[in-house]
């Protein structure tokens, strides 16, 4: 039986191309698996699938109006969180590609991340994982 895992996320965004900069940015060893226009309800939209072999995030374009802020406490997501072999290493290429951190997220002797917002205010989350067992990867700091 095969596992049940989250293929894509779909994101309507502003500007696809400049989404896909920050993305490959990001994660270097990404690709655009596909891309289109389509009519999106009496709207004219771009589309693109930027990941790998196993995950990818759809990217819609000619979003409108605010991104729900991930401090707020209105339904919605709050970020997407990726799993990267180093998170120092995004950083880098992020800072190096002009884009800042948002701020680092909680870290164990198991796990670090840091979240990072990207031109149009979507939140993303790049986490580490420094283990490979899932009991102490899965370990939360008490309150």
């Amino acid at each position: 039986m095969q596992a049940i895992r989250i293929e894509h996320i779909n994101i309507t965004v502003r500007d696809v191309e400049r989404s896909t900069r920050f993305l490959l940015a990001a994660l270097p060893g990404w690709r655009v698996r596909g891309e289109g226009r389509m009519d999106w309800f009496g709207k004219l939209i771009t589309w693109r699938h930027v990941g790998d072999d196993d995950f990818y995030v759809a990217l819609q374009g000619g979003g409108e109006g605010q991104v729900l802020d991930w401090q707020s406490h209105l339904l919605g997501p709050k970020h997407v969180g990726l799993v990267v072999p180093s998170v120092d290493e995004v950083v880098a290429r992020l800072a190096q590609a002009g884009y800042g951190l948002d701020h680092w997220g909680g870290s164990t002797e198991s796990r670090r991340s840091v979240y990072v917002v990207d031109p149009d205010s979507v939140q993303f989350e790049f986490v580490e994982y420094l283990s490979g067992d899932p009991v102490a990867r899965n370990e939360y700091p008490s309150d």
